[in-house]
Parts: C-alpha cells; structure tokens; sequence
C-alpha cells in the first residue's frame, strides 16, 4: 500500500507541536508494517539553516493557484528511511516562524495545490493520501476537483487527521474563489460555515466531508468531539460522520526516549538500575536554583503556557502547593500573563519554585528525566504526548481525565495496587489538589509502591506499531473490502511477524511456565487477499515463525489478513469472529485457543 503522509511540520526538521512527533514516527512505524510511504512537508527556513547539507535540490517547477502562478523548488531528504519531500517558495517559506501570518491562508492553499500537483511529478500517485489539520485541509478539495478530469487520480483514497478541532482554518466567504481558487459551489458542496450571525467558509469542516476516512488522536478524544463543550462547533458535522470516524491513540519513539542511552540527559538509567534518576533530579534542582534536597518531591510542567494546558489551576494552586513543601518546576512558552507571573514565583518562592520560558528539546528531555512527578490538568487533550515521554523516564503523571490523557495513564488505586498515575475528573482547583495530595501520600507513605509505580511507567508501551496496524485498519478499510486488495502473501506475513514479535513480553512470561517438551505448532492460512500459509511453533526456548506449510499442525486457523491482524491487536474479538463463522479452527480447539493467548489474547 502506498501512502502519502501530507503535513506542515515534521521533526525533526520542523516543529511547533505534537503534530511534528507524530510525522516523525508514524511514517517509519508504517513503513516497517510493510508499507511504501513517503512524506511531504513545506521547505522553511528553519529547515534550510539546520538541515540544507542533508536535503538535495531535484527540481524547479511551477504552481498554479487562481491567477497566481508561483515558483516551486521540489527537494528530497530522509526520515528513518522514509523519503521526505520538501516544496520550496521563500516568499511563502522563508520566515521565522512556521505560522502565525496573516497570509497563512494563501502559504497553506499553495501548498495544498501542490501536493495534488506534484504526487504524478514525483512518480507517486499513492493509495492513500493522509491529510493533517487545517493546513492541509484544502488537499482534499482539490483531489476532489481533479480527480472529475484526471483517471490517475481516481482511485486515490484520503484520510484526514484531527490533531486539535480548536483551529479548524476558519475565513471569510470571498477566500473561497479569491484565495482558494475554488467554485462558488464548493460553498454548499461542504465548506459553507454559519459562525456567529456569518457565513464564512471552514476548511476543516470540508476535509472532515470530503476525505473517505476521518481519524482523531486518541479514542476518548474521538467521542469527545460530539459533544458541545469540546466539538468547538463541529460537534454536528461528528455526528455526521459518525460511520467513517477513528480514535487512534498517538505513539512515541520508544529509542527516541530511552532513559538507558539518551544522549541528553545527564545520566543514564533503566527500570532495574535507577540511580542515574537521582543524578538527573539534582542536574535539574541546580540548573534551575532549587535546593539540592534529594528527597523532597520534584513536580515539573514542561507545556505551552496556555488555558487549554491548565496552566490556570496550577496558578491558583501555587500558594498551597508551596506550603506542602514540594519542588516545582515550569518550562515552557505561551501568553505573556502566565510568563510575568511565573517570573515572580521564581522570586517568591526562591529554591522551591523555578521556571524558565527558554525552550529547548534537550532541556525538556532532562526535566521529564529529573522530576518525580509530571502535571498535565489540561482542560482538554486529543492525545498528549508529554506524559507519554515523562512516563518513559520513570516521571509519574498526575493528569486530567480528558482526552488522550484518560487513554494513556491508568489511576492507581490502593485498594487493587493497579495503576500508573494519578488523575482526576472534575475540572476544578480542588480536584487537582486532591490528585496531588493522593501523589504525595504515596511518595511518602508507602515509598516502595511509589518505586512500582515508577517502573510501570518506564515499562509502558508507547510505541507506534499497535497504532501503526490500527491506521492499516483504516486504510483497509477505504481501500475497499477490509484487506487491501493488492497485499501480497509476503507482506501480510511480514505485518503478522512484527505484530507477533513486538508481543514477545507477554508471551516468554507464559511460555516460562511450562514444562521443558513444551511443543505446540498452529498453522494459519489467510485467505482472499494476501493469501497463503504460516506456521508458528512455540516452545519453552521461545517462538519460531515461517513462511511455509507445517504437516502435522495441532491446529490450523483460517480468516483473511484484515481479521488475523485485528485480533493480535486486540481491535477484533474472535469469539465474534469464531460465531459468524469468520474464524475457522480445525484440529485441536484448545491449542488453537492457547495460541491466541500466547500472542495476548484472552482465550476463545
């Protein structure tokens, strides 16, 4: 399957947010699933003044946009293996920021204009055109317009990502044929907007109509966004798609944050050797003018200093926090009222509070790495990826239950011992503080739990390959019947290999067990597209997987590839599947059955 992953930033390249990480590791994490993927970002400046060594000029070509007809350079770099390109206007491009223009309107319809251009010009017409935020938005009006005169085009499916619903690209009626060069009939074709007594145009609203497939960052976002509070005035059009809507939660690199080899940090650890965390705590006490206490509690921020990051409870917080005698830290940029008042904390509350507004990647790699504690009480987050990061350096998460942040930390309870975190539900001063104060009691009462907890948090899975097959799914599925029509017996057994490999945790712990002639051999046969036949042996050494027939099998399961890799990822039940007869078992049901397990599922 071939993808064309459309954004306006990408790390490492560019970057502003979250949207960036994910264009960082989605793409790759596709390609290693078996898919033919390439990216294509615009060429800003800060692109060219870090990174010009590494990408090569191809090409000049030209965009056509209304009456404008604008120079393009077309460059080449990588990503992990994944081919980047990059589009070149320094009249559009060449600024200090990435947005935040009062011709963004303009920068992002050119580019847009330009992925559906250029996707022949650079030999790669892809199966899937995936699509992220507003700025991109407009792709899928123009594929619609070109796909009615090009055939190349017309089997081009397209997906379209919501990182956050609150900037939906919202302008004026005029900028749909002055700016946008598009038909007046598009106004009621899908991007016809009432917004406060206007009728304006709104691009975010268009693509979530227009593209075959709509994805959300997380799955708890996704049924967030029919509601008013956090549909931001397209909880209707949600409704509207209902059928074609997908939660899929954001990953990380796990090599990427690996507090065992980061480069960053100041000393390294792992989840059976911690002491290099301690190291890391005082690193940071210092470098922001705490006092070196090694065993007072360290919370720290690392976010925009924004009301969506609820940056205003920690304010209202802060007198009583500082009683309770805790260390905290805040790092990040944002509205110059939080900044002001965050510098006369640093006053107030020398060596207990610090705070600094000079962001860098590599400092906020040490902070999630030194601090005991991660605070997240955003008011609302499609997914998060801070607490994600903080949990991979041993930093437990005191969150908000909203969005991916209810998705990704699991509360600790003392009454089972479950739990990864700490939360709370109601939006509101009290209610962080009582998470706090559930934290604290923790790290001083029962110190070794908190020590589990910390491990957990280490422990989590975040990476990207359980996303990676959700988002095959759903390409799949707009493909056409469920499998891609055009997978291949090798590439449905490479997906499978990967699914099988990455749940070797789960299944060595089982496999331990059991008695040293342990031998089972299940057979799997696909059917439909990508068909043939597999075999997986397991015994007390471990597991074996091979592209061939087994004679002999214990027992052989038979479904089509769409089915197989949905169960190992646990988005299909095959008790569901074994009833309506989509899952067929010959042989011995109970091995069929422990196989299941041992790739982590629950039994049939």
């Amino acid at each position: 399957m071939k993808i064309l992953f459309v954004t306006s930033e990408c790390a490492p390249f560019s970057k502003s947010g979250g949207l960036a990480d994910v264009a960082f590791s989605l793409p790759p994490a596709l390609q290693k699933a078996g898919c033919e993927v390439q990216v294509i970002t615009p060429y800003y400046k800060c692109v060219k003044d870090r990174f010009a060594d590494e990408i090569e000029f191809v090409r000049a070509t030209e965009i056509t946009l209304g009456s404008a007809k604008l120079y393009c350079g077309l460059l080449k770099g990588n990503l992990s293996g994944v081919p980047v390109w990059f589009l070149d206007n320094e009249d559009l491009f060449k600024r200090d920021r990435l947005y935040g223009y009062d011709d963004d309107k303009f920068r992002f319809a050119w580019f847009s204009k330009a992925v559906i251009d250029l996707m022949q010009e650079i030999d790669f017409v892809p199966d899937i055109l995936h699509c992220n935020d507003w700025e991109t938005a407009l792709c899928h009006m123009y594929l619609k317009d070109d796909m009615a005169r090009r055939s190349d085009y017309r089997n081009v499916r397209s997906v379209f990502t919501i990182h956050n619903i609150a900037y939906q690209g919202q302008f004026g009626a005029d900028d749909l044929t002055t700016t946008f060069a598009l038909d007046p009939g598009w106004y009621n074709g899908g991007l016809g907007y009432e917004y406060q007594g206007r009728h304006d145009i709104n691009l975010m609203k268009g693509a979530m109509l227009m593209a075959d497939a709509v994805s959300t960052v997380s799955p708890t976002y996704a049924r967030e966004l029919h509601t008013r509070r956090l549909g931001k005035g397209l909880e209707g059009v949600c409704d509207i798609i209902e059928g074609k809507m997908y939660g899929i939660l954001n990953g990380i690199d796990p090599d990427h944050y690996d507090p065992g080899k980061d480069p960053r940090i100041p000393a390294n650890f792992t989840v059976r050797a911690r002491s290099g965390k301690a190291k890391c705590k005082k690193y940071i006490q210092e470098a922001f003018g705490l006092r070196p206490e090694p065993y007072w509690p360290l919370f720290a921020v690392v976010a925009r200093l924004v009301d969506q990051k609820g940056i205003d409870l920690i304010r209202r917080l802060m007198p009583r926090l500082m009683k309770r005698g805790i260390q905290l830290i805040v790092f990040g940029q944002g509205e110059q009222r939080y900044v002001d008042y965050f510098n006369e904390c640093n006053e107030k509350y020398a060596g207990q509070f610090g705070f600094s507004d000079q962001y860098t990647e590599d400092m906020a790699a040490k902070i999630f790495a030194g601090a005991d504690f991660y605070l997240m009480p955003s008011q609302f987050e499609p997914c998060g990826l801070s607490q994600m990061m903080a949990m991979r350096y041993g930093t437990v998460p005191i969150v908000h239950e909203t969005g991916g942040l209810k998705d990704t930390v699991r509360p600790y309870s003392d009454f089972d011992g479950i739990g990864d975190g700490f939360s709370f539900n109601d939006y509101n001063p009290k209610d962080l503080l009582l998470a706090i104060e559930a934290g604290l009691q923790v790290y001083f009462a029962e110190h070794e739990v908190f020590e589990l907890i910390r491990e957990r948090c280490i422990k989590k899975d975040f990476s990207w390959n359980k996303s990676a097959h959700a988002y095959l799914k759903m390409y799949a599925d707009i493909c056409g019947n469920g499998s891609d029509p055009n997978v291949t017996f090798q590439d449905a057994y490479d997906a499978m290999e990967v699914i099988y490999t990455d749940l070797a945790e789960t299944r060595n712990k089982y496999l331990e067990q059991l008695p040293d002639d342990y031998l089972t051999v299940c057979q799997i046969r696909i059917e439909g597209p990508g068909e043939g036949t597999f075999y997986v042996k397991f015994t007390k050494d471990g597991m074996e997987m091979a592209p061939y027939s087994y004679d002999g099998a214990d027992v052989t399961i038979a479904t089509t590839f769409d089915n197989l890799y949905n169960i190992a990822i646990g988005t299909a039940n095959p008790n569901r599947l074994f009833i309506k007869g989509q899952l067929k078992i010959d042989g011995n049901l109970s091995k069929g059955a422990e196989m299941l397990y041992l790739i982590g599922q629950k039994k049939l």
